[in-house]
């Protein structure tokens, strides 16, 4: 199970910059994650999101669309 830090308990997680969530359980999706916030600190830009509850449904109520 991979997770970004800070975000440990949170399966998902939401990228502000291109308003996709990312299903961090998922290697595939996990992988373009930490590719995105590799380059740039996106944390402590606050471009990262998680939700709660931590589902899809709260994701995408937040105006996110699946990765």
């Amino acid at each position: 199970m991979n997770r970004l830090d800070r975000f440990e308990n949170f399966r998902f997680v939401g990228f502000r910059k291109n308003m996709k969530f990312y299903d961090c359980d998922d290697v595939e999706q996990f992988e373009k994650l930490s590719a995105l916030t590799n380059s740039v600190d996106y944390i402590k830009l606050n471009l990262i999101q998680s939700f709660s509850p931590d589902n899809i449904d709260e994701a995408k109520n937040r105006g996110f669309k699946p990765a």
